[in-house]
């Protein structure tokens, strides 16, 4: 089976469809009619220059967009669970249908955003066990340790911290901040991790041990990844879209996208033309 951009889907982790999604502020349309696939288990990067809409639209795919003064959204955005065989598919959920729990869906589609944003007055471990507990109350305390643990290696933090989860999160440096918001997010073991921007304020290794992460991550999680950084995208996403003026101009896989773009305006924002 392979999925709209050619390619092959990875059991386990959902696709993210978004369908006609226009959104904006009041009388401000900042995204017009945007539809393309985020296929199951792959990284699709977003691409564009400032101010083209691309941090509101990973701000709908969760529902937070709709949390700011005068918001609003039309169109859809739907998770289609991936199954190993059609028998077991399962029918496509529109995350704005109003039987959805907001909250519960940014359990399964978490986001990381460009700055850090530690909980201030919580400890390294409380900051990415709060939304373990909250969604798994009963958790044992040896199990939510393990899940904490793991997150932290998982963002490459481990080493870092090892010795002072007890200390505050605001000791860290900003790049050691952002890795614990990325530890907070993957701890709730979503299905879909939307990024803005995650590596812009981190220094080289820094940034190269999130790019490790999510290359690693392709398979056990659909990746959406908002960014400014084209060789970041070229490197470790699967499928690009270029985004202008709040509109999809082409979207392809990755490797077709940066060597032969279809659409004159995409190579002039890959060469440098504008941007």
């Amino acid at each position: 089976m392979t999925d709209a951009t050619g390619g092959a889907r990875v059991a386990g982790a959902p696709t993210l469809t978004i369908d006609g999604l226009s959104a904006g502020f009041g009388a401000r349309t900042v995204l017009h009619d945007v539809s393309f696939p985020c296929a199951g288990g792959r990284v699709t990067a977003v691409i564009g220059p400032s101010g083209c809409g691309k941090s509101t639209l990973l701000r709908c795919l969760n529902r937070l967009h709709e949390l700011q003064p005068r918001a609003w959204v039309r169109g859809e955005v739907t998770v289609k669970e991936t199954a190993a065989d059609d028998a077991r598919a399962t029918a496509p959920t529109d995350i704005y249908d109003s039987a959805v729990d907001p909250g519960a869906l940014r359990r399964r589609i978490g986001m990381v955003g460009q700055r850090p944003t530690p909980f201030v007055t919580l400890s390294v471990f409380e900051n990415v066990a709060a939304g373990v507990r909250a969604h798994w109350p009963r958790l044992s305390r040896p199990a939510l340790q393990a899940r904490v643990e793991e997150a932290l290696r998982r963002s490459g933090l481990w080493r870092d911290v090892a010795d002072r989860l007890d200390g505050n999160a605001m000791a860290l440096s900003g790049g050691q901040q952002q890795r614990l918001c990325l530890a907070r997010a993957l701890a709730v073991q979503p299905d879909v991790l939307l990024l803005d921007e995650p590596t812009a304020s981190l220094d080289p290794l820094a940034t190269q041990r999130i790019e490790e992460l999510l290359y690693d991550l392709r398979g056990a999680m659909t990746v959406v990844l908002v960014t400014h950084n084209l060789l970041q995208a070229a490197r470790i996403s699967d499928d690009t879209v270029f985004l202008l003026e709040g509109r999809v101009v082409e979207g392809s896989a990755s490797r077709a996208l940066f060597t032969a773009p279809r659409d004159p305006r995409t190579e002039a924002y890959l060469t440098g033309r504008f941007g």
